[in-house]
């Protein structure tokens, strides 16, 4: 008599390519975490106003969002770990020289500025192969536990990295605090590195990078479910991560107060972990289309704001909707990676990124003007009616309501090795 072999699931941790691509972007991350608060009393040690500052952030994030597409066309066509090797050592780099001149005391904000492009160029080259990698590192049927786990330890290593921030900051001087994130970029070098996987087809050589970005700007628009939830957060992210975030402080300092507002923060962020895990386990059918309408819940702390209610209301605010964020964006991580071409996957992610890095500086920008002419109050009542009629906007669409997530194992999968 035989008895039929039964073998337990693998994880996605026990794929060692997800594992590199992992602890990779958590070194990262961190790094990250630390960098822009290192970086902000960094320019404000060497005589720099708040105008100095701005220009040193605004030199970087406007660096990242020119190289985004750049990006997806360079990881369509090459070797996406060897790009994210390559984009991590100029970061390294970059970082390194910053840390070193803030150290020497002759940092100066037109070489801030500058190396801050560098290594926003490098970061926005790097972020749609990073995307794209995951589903070459996993098979299919464990594609939803590996983006929430790297999505939990994106937000995880966040707030870890924010506050490794203030305490190195305080502590030894934020020129040490830079040098550990260029140490994070040198260090997820060779993880990258060790990313063992099979060659997508890339783009016939006979192409130029135009033609590439024609080719996934047509696959970006043929596909109604992607640009419409991109246009969705277009204004979602104007609305929430623009407007609420000038906003906000500006009323807990006359209200609530700073150290509330802080606490607020916080439990968005705790929500988007929280959210994270939920998505390990929570897989029905028809996540993105659930996840496109549970969004519309970050209406609610918009209008509380607004209302300027009680602490604990908006706390409780900010939480779901940092749970409703972390449950979407794993969905959405893996309808892109299912339903679009793996050859053109990173192309479609960087339009993807270039939506909803553009729409916060609008956010941000018009926050001020906006509330001295029509008053905070309305602007942000405004927000959250603007939220909630781009998701029910969204929710409409049939291509939306339609798409199923269902787990579907492709046979002949390349991953990597164990």
């Amino acid at each position: 008599m035989t008895t039929a072999k039964t073998t337990m699931p693998r994880r996605a941790f026990h794929y060692a390519a997800f594992r590199h691509l992992f602890f990779a972007r958590l070194l990262t991350v961190l790094g990250n975490g630390i960098a822009p608060i290192a970086l902000a009393f960094a320019v404000l040690d060497i005589g720099g106003s708040a105008a100095d500052l701005g220009i040193v952030v605004a030199a970087r994030s406007l660096f990242n969002v020119a190289f985004l597409l750049l990006g997806g066309v360079l990881a369509d066509r090459y070797s996406r770990s060897l790009v994210l090797v390559l984009s991590s050592l100029v970061a390294a780099l970059s970082q390194g020289v910053v840390a070193w001149l803030v150290l020497e005391g002759s940092a100066s904000v037109m070489g801030l500025a500058i190396l801050g492009m560098i290594n926003g160029a490098a970061a926005g080259i790097a972020l749609p192969a990073s995307s794209a990698l995951v589903p070459q590192t996993v098979p299919t049927h464990n594609l939803r536990e590996a983006n929430a786990l790297v999505q939990l330890g994106i937000y995880s290593g966040t707030v870890i990295g924010a506050s490794l921030g203030g305490i190195l900051t305080s502590a030894v001087g934020p020129g040490w605090g830079l040098a550990i994130d260029a140490l994070g970029f040198a260090a997820s070098a060779p993880l990258y590195l060790c990313i063992r996987i099979g060659a997508i087809q890339a783009a016939a050589s006979a192409t130029n990078i135009l033609q590439d970005l024609r080719d996934g700007w047509k696959e970006f628009i043929s596909r109604a479910w992607v640009w419409s939830i991109v246009v969705q957060f277009t204004i979602i992210n104007a609305a929430f991560s623009g407007i609420v975030m000038v906003l906000g402080p500006v009323i807990a300092d006359t209200s609530f107060g700073r150290a509330q507002w802080g606490m607020i923060v916080a439990a968005q962020s705790v929500g988007l972990i929280v959210g994270s895990f939920l998505a390990l386990r929570w897989r029905p059918r028809r996540d993105l289309f659930i996840g496109v309408m549970l969004v519309a819940l970050c209406a609610v702390p918009i209008y509380l704001l607004g209302q300027v209610a009680a602490t604990p209301w908006l706390i409780a605010g900010f939480f779901i909707a940092g749970v409703t964020f972390g449950l979407f964006g794993v969905a959405w991580a893996q309808s892109l990676q299912t339903h679009i071409p793996p050859e053109k996957l990173a192309r479609v992610y960087a339009y993807d990124a270039m939506g909803s890095f553009i729409a916060i500086p609008v956010g941000e920008l018009a926050a001020g003007p906006l509330a001295l002419h029509y008053g905070s109050g309305n602007v942000l009542k405004a927000s959250a009616l603007a939220v909630v009629l781009a998701c029910a906007a969204a929710s409409l669409v049939p291509a939306i309501r339609r798409l199923d997530n269902s787990p579907q194992v492709k046979t002949g999968s390349t991953i990597g090795s164990p």
